[in-house]
């Protein structure tokens, strides 16, 4: 489930609410899996993950990841992203893109004390990407880190992302591929819409 809070009233973040709402009607699965598409100047390449996008927050969409890991690299290299839902059970794709940024350091603190210690105890443990020997070595270090006295303590290598798109496609499939896609875009003075052929 996505939390969301400080309701943004600019037609875009309204019409994501409205999708989301249906969605979950529709009993939409991993309703908060979302597409995050990253770009590596490194070694020129792009990439993708499906992460879950925990809040919007206003006009700010924030997931959580290990600071350490392959895409938190790649967003410092660039910052901008693409992201993309798929909720199926109602045929639409939100296309947007974005420049990311790391939430603050108290907010990561206080995200953290609230979540279960399983979820903190992996986090913990994980060094995010990186090599490992075997499966069975990431189970001994999850099962180290569930054994720690104090799980609700942030690493200071675990945070949030928060991302404010300045581009939104709602993308609706029909019969026929006669799709409807509407298009926002934040030129600098204000969202305005327009739609695509399919």
């Amino acid at each position: 489930m996505i939390e969301f809070i400080n309701n943004s009233s600019h037609k875009p973040f309204i019409e994501l609410r409205d999708y989301y709402k249906s969605a979950i009607n529709k009993k939409q699965n991993n309703i908060e899996s979302i597409l995050i598409a990253s770009y590596s100047k490194k070694i020129n390449e792009v990439d993708s993950r499906i992460v879950n996008l925990k809040i919007v927050d206003n006009d700010e969409l924030i997931f959580f990841s290990n600071y350490t890991s392959a895409k938190s690299i790649q967003f410092t290299e660039h910052k901008q992203i693409s992201a993309v839902f798929y909720w199926n059970a109602i045929n639409t794709q939100i296309r947007m893109k974005a420049f990311i940024q790391k939430t603050s350091s108290d907010f990561n603190k206080s995200y953290f004390s609230n979540r279960s210690k399983d979820k903190n105890a992996l986090a913990i443990s994980s060094m995010q990407s990186k090599k490992i020997e075997s499966y069975e070595m990431v189970k001994k270090k999850f099962q180290e880190a569930s054994n720690k006295k104090d799980l609700s303590i942030c690493p200071v290598y675990w945070g949030g992302y928060k991302f404010k798109p300045y581009y939104f496609e709602f993308w609706n499939g029909h019969e026929f591929r006669i799709n409807k896609r509407k298009v926002y875009e934040n030129n600098n003075n204000g969202w305005i819409s327009y739609y695509l052929e399919p």
